[in-house]
This record gives C-alpha cells, structure tokens and sequence, in this order.
C-alpha cells in the first residue's frame, strides 16, 4: 500500500517539484499552498508523513504544527519542516513544538527520499506492540534511541532483588524510578486507619509500576510490595522523562504500554462494588493464576490467604470458607499451602 505524503509549501515551483519527485518514488501525494488549507486537508485526510514549509502566508509552519499536534487524529503523524533558514533558534522552536525532523533548501532528491524513508521506517516501529518482557522492554529502547540521550536508558537500569514481602515503595515516598518487573508479583496496596490492607492490583512480569506519581510529581499514595520472589528494573526519573517527551512516536507508545492496566482497574471497582464475595473470591483466584508462570495458566497458586482476602477485598475467613467450599465442590485442590485449580470452567461461570 503507498504511503500518502501532505506537501504544504507556498512556493509553486517547490511544491511541483517535491510532488513530481514523490509521485515518481512511489507515493500518494497531496499538496497545499497554505497552511490554513494544509491543516484543512490533514484533518479531512491524515497522510503518513507531513512536509511542511515554515514561513508562509496566513499560516506559518509552526502555527501548522502546533495546531495538529493538539489534534488526536492528527498529533502522531511524522512532521518534516522544509525551510531555507538555518538558525539554531528555529530548529529549536521546530523541536521543542515537536518536529520530527528539518529539511534544509535547497536539497537534493537523495536527501530527501532518505529523511522520508527514515521517518516513516520509525514510526511504523514504534507503532507496534513489543512483547512485556525484558528483551521486549528492550527493543522498544533501541527503538526510542532516534535521540542520543536516550541510549543509556537501555544501557544503564539497575536492577533490584525483593523477597516475599518485602517493600518496594512505601505510601508517602517521594517517586524516584519507573519500575519494570522482570520477574515475579507485585501487589500495590494501601493501608486503612485501621491497619487493614486492601491490594489494588496485582503486577505480575511486564508490568510498568510507579508512573503516575512520576508523571503528577506527587508522593505514592500506595505501597509495594513483593507477593513472591520478585526482580524489578530502576528506570530513573528523569530518564523517564526523556523517554515520554522525547518525541510524540515515543511518548505514543509508552503510554499505550503503561495504560494498559486502566480497564482492569475498573472492572475490578465494579467487581468490588457489586458482586458478591464467592464471585470475588473466583475472579481472585483466576486472576492469580493467570499471573502465576509468567500467566502461563499452570493451574498452581502459591499465596498466603491475607494477600488472597486484600485481593478480594473482605475477611481472611471469608475466603477461608469460599476455598473450602471450592475444594468440596472438586473446583480445586490444597495441598502444602499450595491451590490447584481443577476446574477452571467452573470458576470461570461462577465468576461470570
């Protein structure tokens, strides 16, 4: 399928030649002669790349920019200034507005095609989903290195070892790290005036933890702590930093990575507010297993029964009698301290 490019350029003979070269290197071209028209036809018809002049009539090429950045249909598409000046202060302006690139007049033909072909490139990698894994947080690292201050990101994490119950973050902490569980479970919980616990969520291997206070600047209002043993990476604060508002393409893609977790969290809200305790226990116990081996659904859950009643949201006793109503039923076994589910149907439909 070609890729469609949006000239905007004022300059008739400009804008005829880039679209002759273009058309003839295999792409959907659409012009403009304005800005006004160019932001026009980009919301009517988004293309993949935009190249954009920055000084023209009506409408400059910032003003272009900064509008379609604000654009949801819009803000993610590569953006290329074409532009006779040079001057440090306007590459600087370009970029901090989120340019992705400049290309400088007059160009050659080769120069061209390269910085379209890159660009594009890029930001079909970046659109992908990479694997929750270590070597998938990886890639997608490699794959944010466009900029040079982003390769220690990848280079640099250092990594740290939790035993079971161990803390990681203690409610009240101030946010210093990105966190990236390599191995493991991490319950994120808080703690009532009572001192009762109620677990949030439970993390399991390809979690990214912590980012909303880091991106807020507020204290957690939530502990962690290890469920199992447990290994996490230390993404520093201000490498996170860099890493979110690098570039759109990056930014774009961490935050579908790290937002995947908002759906759970409300299902599990109304889970808690509606349904009854021996749904919850279910849904609790599916839940564990599924993150259990890397959500391999072994069918085996090691976990002590307060951490599985915070999970619920009720009394230890509560699930105490919920497991051994289960394991009368055949819908799982206890051995060793260790739960087997047998029935996954059968939790599954009480659940549902």
């Amino acid at each position: 399928m070609k890729k469609h490019v949006l000239i905007i350029e004022d300059n008739l003979e400009v804008r005829e030649a880039l679209v002759e070269v273009l058309e003839l290197s295999g792409y959907e071209v659409t012009s403009a002669a304005d800005g006004t028209t160019g932001v026009r036809k980009a919301l009517e018809n988004p293309p993949d790349l935009i190249l954009c002049d920055v000084m023209m009539p009506r409408l400059d090429g910032y003003g272009v920019l900064n509008i379609l950045n604000r654009k949801p249909v819009t803000a993610n598409i590569p953006f290329v200034f074409l532009t006779a000046k040079v001057e440090k202060e306007d590459f600087r302006r370009g970029m901090n507005l989120g340019a992705d690139d400049y290309i400088t007049k007059p160009f050659l033909k080769d120069d061209l095609l390269n910085v379209i072909e890159a660009r594009l490139q890029k930001h079909q990698q970046l659109q992908q989903t990479f694997d929750k894994t270590s070597q998938g947080l990886s890639a997608f690292m490699k794959e944010a290195e466009g900029y040079e201050e982003l390769k220690k990101l990848s280079q640099d994490r250092r990594r740290k070892k939790l035993k079971p119950k161990q803390i990681l973050v203690a409610e009240g902490d101030a946010p210093a790290y990105l966190y990236f569980v390599r191995k493991g479970n991490l319950k994120i919980y808080r703690t009532n005036e009572n001192n009762k616990d109620y677990i949030i969520r439970v993390c399991s291997k390809g979690a990214f933890v912590g980012y909303v206070p880091l991106i807020t600047g507020e204290d957690y209002k939530y502990s962690m702590a290890a469920l199992d043993e447990v290994e996490v990476d230390l993404i520093p604060e201000e490498d996170f930093a860099k890493l979110l508002y690098a570039n759109r393409d990056v930014s774009h893609q961490l935050i579908k990575m790290l937002a995947d977790n908002v759906t759970k969290k409300e299902e599990q809200l109304l889970n808690l507010a509606y349904n009854s305790v021996r749904k919850r226990v279910a849904s609790a116990l599916l839940q564990v297993c599924r993150l259990s081996e890397g959500g391999k659904n072994s069918g085996e859950i090691k976990i002590l029964r307060d951490d599985l009643a915070k999970i619920v949201g009720t009394a230890k006793e509560s699930v105490i009698r919920m497991l051994a109503e289960f394991r009368k039923k055949g819908f799982l076994d206890i051995k060793d301290g260790k739960i087997s589910i047998l029935e996954t149907k059968a939790l599954e439909s009480i659940r549902s």
